[in-house]
């Protein structure tokens, strides 16, 4: 079945980068729109970043300018660039796509998450 994996978080201190990918792997004929969402303890889960399978943007008012969003197509592959990181942005990471394994019916995936510290 279709999976998804992110990688790339980790510690790092305030002012920092860091680049988080998500492969979608299995069985997939095509995805839709890609996105990264966040979630800090007690806090809800909230959009960073989400782009189209044409490569239409949106990223969350807090963090424009900061990060982006890219993919990659053929290797069916989601990034967030994460540049001048905060402490706020401490949070676990997700992303998710919209998949069709035939591209009849879609369905909504999530992967498990990458935790993101940033110290100051």
């Amino acid at each position: 079945q279709v999976q998804l994996v992110e990688s790339g978080g980790g510690l790092v201190q305030a002012g920092g980068s860091l680049r988080l990918s998500c492969v979608a792997s299995g069985r997939i004929s095509s995805i839709k729109d890609m996105g990264w969402y966040r979630q800090a303890p007690w806090k809800q889960r909230e959009v960073v970043a989400t782009i189209t399978s044409g490569g239409t943007t949106t990223h969350l008012d807090r963090v424009q300018g900061r990060f982006t969003i890219t993919r990659d197509n053929a290797k069916n592959t989601v990034y967030l660039q994460m540049n001048s990181l905060k402490p706020k942005d401490t949070a676990v990471y997700y992303c998710n796509a919209e998949i069709s394994t035939s591209g009849v019916a879609w369905y909504l995936r999530w992967g498990q998450g990458t935790q993101v510290t940033v110290s100051s």
